[in-house]
């Protein structure tokens, strides 16, 4: 069981969940409803989803909501996915990007193993839409490990041509085994390194959550493992579990802590950090990708 959770922690999660202005949240929602497209925002029980919602803003799930891995942290359902990807889920993704307003595009998904290609092709056909209905736009894609192939990650980059290509490590290697059943630290630290040497102009982008149980060095280690494949951005947050039947909290970050892990890694070369209690892969993602260009 997870220990309490600090009162500061508490009211900063009440906080982002009520968000700022009523009138753009239920409009977000409502737009995501009647389109019929989910968000991770949702999906994983993201503590920012009010927050993003009432800037109207959002995260965007593909290739459906059940995932096939059985991530111990993560709230997205598992099981197994109905079907092949919805030939119509880019027009309708478009729709919402245009609906919403947003210049810069976040789009993830569930892992899809029963794929022949992980969903690759799906990716390209959801960006090259995008980018056709929507002219200027930037695109953030935060991918799967697409079971290590080479072949999958280079239709992605060079068929989709993001701005963003993000894989998150999520946490040290001794904790998979407990926390990623399913995924492998190698495998996902060597899909960063590849796209720069497919695409080396590809920003690329991971993060860790903190408070799993990891020590500092572990930590320390994996930061090292990131910049030596080449990544450029990183986030890092308070791992907080979704029930009482997911991985619980084992220890809490504090505001000092964060601060500090963001000038370590700074000074470790990162050109880009997030670190905070409620920061999530896409947090202020617009904001971070302004900055660096």
């Amino acid at each position: 069981m997870s220990p309490p959770a600090p009162e500061w922690l508490i009211a900063t999660v009440r906080q982002a969940k009520r968000g700022h202005g009523v009138e753009n949240a239920n409009y977000t929602k409502s737009l995501l409803l009647n389109l019929k497209l989910p968000t991770v925002c949702e999906s994983a029980q993201c503590p920012n989803r009010g927050e993003c919602f009432s800037h109207k803003t959002a995260t965007l799930l593909i290739l459906g909501d059940i995932c096939t891995r059985g991530c111990a942290f993560c709230a997205v359902k598992r099981g197994r996915p109905l079907g092949p990807p919805d030939e119509d889920e880019p027009e309708r993704l478009a729709q919402v990007v245009t609906g919403l307003g947003l210049r810069h595009v976040v789009i993830t998904s569930v892992t899809r193993d029963d794929l022949p290609d992980g969903g690759a092709n799906h990716y390209v056909q959801v960006v090259r839409t995008l980018k056709e209905r929507c002219p200027g736009v930037t695109v953030e894609l935060l991918v799967p490990d697409f079971s290590g192939s080479d072949e999958a990650l280079a239709t992605v980059l060079e068929k989709a041509q993001p701005e963003i290509l993000a894989h998150n490590l999520e946490t040290i290697p001794r904790l998979y085994p407990q926390v990623r059943q399913g995924a492998d630290y190698h495998r996902s630290r060597t899909l960063l390194k590849k796209v720069k040497g497919i695409s080396p102009e590809v920003i690329t982008k991971s993060g860790l959550m903190l408070g799993l149980g990891e020590k500092d060095w572990e930590v320390e280690e994996v930061l090292w493992d990131l910049r030596g494949a080449g990544c450029d951005m990183l986030t890092l947050g308070q791992y907080l579990a979704p029930s009482l039947a997911h991985t619980p909290v084992a220890g809490y970050v504090t505001l000092e802590e964060f601060v500090a892990w963001r000038q370590k890694a700074l000074d470790m070369g990162f050109k880009s950090v997030a670190a905070g209690p409620l920061v999530r892969s896409s947090y202020k993602a617009s904001v971070f990708f302004e900055e660096l260009r």
